[in-house]
């Protein structure tokens, strides 16, 4: 069983007993990450204590997912077993939800977690102070579509000044996205530069001993660590986190039986966010956490977006973003902005242009016809699984799978669903 911990420090002699791999956050350079934040979270501001907690719990989570490979299946979605130990401030607050937080990260990644905590003292680091006072909500922006429109709305609605875009750079290849993104943003509607903060972290090749680390690239838990330095973020000034994502992807419809949950992450689902925002605040975090498309199709997300700034600005803003699942173009020279055409997160897009009547400047590589791409196309493409789907149609057995929140209901999950289901038909007319 894979075991880990998370030391806040850059003593790496050996003190760990056999089977555990620790991972270092120091303060400063060094240790297992590569971040623009110490374990304090000082950068951020006056982050309640809770809430560190709360990021070096996800961190861990990332950290440990990300080194654990999951054994051979099509759908990479072997189960795995973890043992974590985290250091946080006061064990005791989190040893009551200890059982609850191991069921929401299953729920997440599909995997079994046994989580310890243990206390440890701050580490010396500077705390800054607030630095973006005022501020009245924060927007994640991931460089994505949806994550764009969440940025136009909040811009609209609240003015330029009033709230701040946090990008989690994970790739780098994305921050260039993520900063191009904020700057359209702010063109688009007009006014003073738009607040954006790009958070680094990511975990590095190599251990800081020198030994290497196990790659998985398949992990669900990301996003989590994304969500939680918002929630940190966000508990500086006290205000609503936005997580913009459309509805119909978050709820996880399975195209077939052993697709269940693998076509997007989870972390946006009803279920997970209402179960993180409660559970957190019973640990004390701040824990104030909205989706504002949680009803909407992406489509519908699309003609919001063409409402609020026209249709050809929301054609070049949306165009610009990135909603490809994967970034192994490398080993065909090509960018790895450059999308795919065939992952679940790109059929949604191109059926999404093409609900809201938008024109899709995207590069996809399914449309340039080159015959050297077809075999790496085709181990990605949920095309065949898609088809079938739409061919059998809908079912309201299929709204039994979804886990959905109990105050959730099912009728508004079917119609959102069939809304969704609609858009992906003008696919294949």
């Amino acid at each position: 069983m894979p075991a880990y911990t998370l030391r806040l420090n850059a003593d790496t002699s050996p003190s760990e007993p056999d089977g555990i791999t620790p991972f270092w956050w120091p303060p400063g350079p060094g240790g297992s990450f590569v971040s623009t934040l110490g374990p304090r979270l000082g950068a951020l501001g006056p982050v309640p204590e809770p809430n560190i907690e709360l990021v070096r719990l996800a961190a861990l989570v990332y950290a440990a997912d990300r080194t654990t490979p999951r054994r051979a299946a099509r759908a990479n979605w072997t189960q795995r077993t973890f043992e974590l130990d985290v250091p946080v401030y006061a064990p005791a607050r989190w040893d009551m939800l200890r059982e609850r937080l191991e069921a929401l990260l299953g729920f997440l990644s599909g995997d079994r977690w046994s989580i310890r905590f243990h206390r440890a003292d701050p580490p010396q680091e500077t705390v800054r102070d607030t630095p973006h006072p005022g501020v009245q909500r924060v927007v994640l922006l991931s460089g994505g579509a949806d994550s764009a429109i969440g940025a136009l709305l909040s811009r609209h609605d609240l003015g330029p000044d009033r709230h701040l875009l946090l990008s989690h750079v994970g790739a780098t290849t994305l921050a260039p996205i993520q900063r191009d993104i904020a700057a359209c943003v702010a063109r688009l509607i007009d006014g003073p530069p738009q607040y954006h903060q790009a958070l680094r972290f990511s975990r590095r090749s190599h251990q800081p001993t020198g030994a290497k680390l196990r790659n998985e690239y398949s992990t669900r838990t990301r996003s989590l660590l994304f969500l939680a330095l918002g929630l940190a973020a966000a508990a500086v000034e006290k205000v609503p986190l936005w997580i913009p994502e459309n509805g119909f992807a978050s709820l996880n419809v399975p195209l077939t039986a052993d697709q269940r949950g693998a076509l997007s992450t989870r972390t946006t689902h009803p279920l997970f966010l209402q179960t993180l925002a409660t559970i957190a605040r019973d640990a004390g975090a701040h824990a104030v956490i909205h989706n504002p498309f949680a009803t909407h199709t992406k489509g519908e997300m699309f003609t919001q977006a063409a409402e609020l700034v026209g249709p050809a600005p929301a054609a070049k803003l949306l165009s610009r973003t990135h909603s490809c699942a994967h970034t192994g173009h490398r080993s065909h020279r090509i960018p790895v902005r450059t999308h795919c055409g065939v992952c679940f997160g790109c059929l949604l897009r191109r059926a999404s242009f093409r609900a809201a009547d938008l024109d899709d400047s995207t590069d996809y590589l399914h449309a340039r016809h080159d015959e050297n791409l077809k075999t790496y196309l085709h181990g990605k493409s949920v095309e065949p699984s898609l088809r079938t789907f739409l061919a059998r149609g809908l079912r309201p057995a299929d709204i039994t799978t979804l886990n959905l929140p109990p105050d959730y209901p099912t009728r508004q999950a079917y119609e959102l669903c069939r809304r969704g289901i609609a858009e992906l038909e003008l696919l294949y007319p």
